[in-house]
């Protein structure tokens, strides 16, 4: 009798079976599906019953770099980071076989057609929509297999140096065509502003005169510079000399 207790008390201990808090275990008996343990100490009965752990974590999974074409037939090469997690782990084990091979296939390939509907621009341009396109197809597709996708993100587009030389030269003609622009918009700005300026001081007695005698003191002060200027009669007259017409007359008679 005592015997038979010490055998049923070894067996016990060894039907315990220990699952940590981030996995989940899959009991079958008698080769089905039963039930899933929980986290902590679990009994399984050896030969009648089997358990196999699936853990339920966030994993992330490295998409190789794919070969692809966009809509316009450019060549490109292509890899992403894709993350999820189990969220039913019964059709995890049981509706595929290999969740994480396949999964990370199924990324493969709607990478590729996901890529091959965009050009190019599109795909430098919208990043985040087309990684956002990506994840809900493929978590749709998994949902089946009790897999949540949470997030894909396209790591890194590589181009052929052709197309990045054409690249490059597109986007120096951009910033050319920007400069232009602007210095147009400036010349533009500068001539509103010189012709504000210009009928201010003709409206102004004298400003015209002033403004002509501080650029001419602007310039002496250069001794190197040789100005020769003619001085408006107008100038004169501001400072008395009414009898100037006469005098001008006077040398264009000579």
């Amino acid at each position: 009798m005592i015997f038979i207790i010490i055998i049923i008390i070894i067996v016990l201990l060894c039907s315990i079976r220990q699952i940590n808090e981030y996995e989940r275990g899959i009991l079958f008996q008698y080769g089905k599906f039963k039930k899933i343990l929980n986290p902590g100490w679990n009994l399984v009965l050896p030969i009648i019953q089997s358990f196999n752990k699936i853990d339920i974590r966030t994993k992330a999974v490295d998409v190789p770099e794919q070969d692809a074409i966009t809509k316009d037939n450019v060549s490109i090469r292509i890899n992403a980071v894709i993350y999820y997690k189990i969220f039913d782990a019964a059709k995890a084990f049981i509706a595929v076989e290999n969740f994480y091979y396949a999964v990370s296939q199924l990324a493969q390939t709607t990478m590729r057609n996901t890529v091959g509907s965009v050009s190019l621009d599109e795909l430098l341009s919208e990043r985040d929509k087309i990684s956002t396109e990506i994840c809900q197809i493929i978590d749709q597709a998994t949902d089946p297999w009790g897999i949540k996708v949470e997030n894909v993100e396209l790591k890194d587009i590589k181009l052929p140096a052709e197309m990045q030389r054409v690249l490059a030269r597109a986007a120096e003609a951009e910033r050319e065509k920007i400069a232009v622009i602007t210095k147009a918009e400036g010349e533009k700005e500068a001539a509103h502003n010189l012709a504000e300026a210009a009928q201010i001081m003709t409206s102004a007695p004298g400003a015209l005169h002033l403004r002509t005698l501080e650029t001419l003191n602007d310039l002496s002060s250069d001794q190197s510079n040789t100005i020769i200027f003619a001085v408006p009669i107008e100038v004169l007259q501001a400072f008395g000399r009414e009898n100037i017409p006469d005098i001008v007359n006077k040398i264009t008679k000579k």
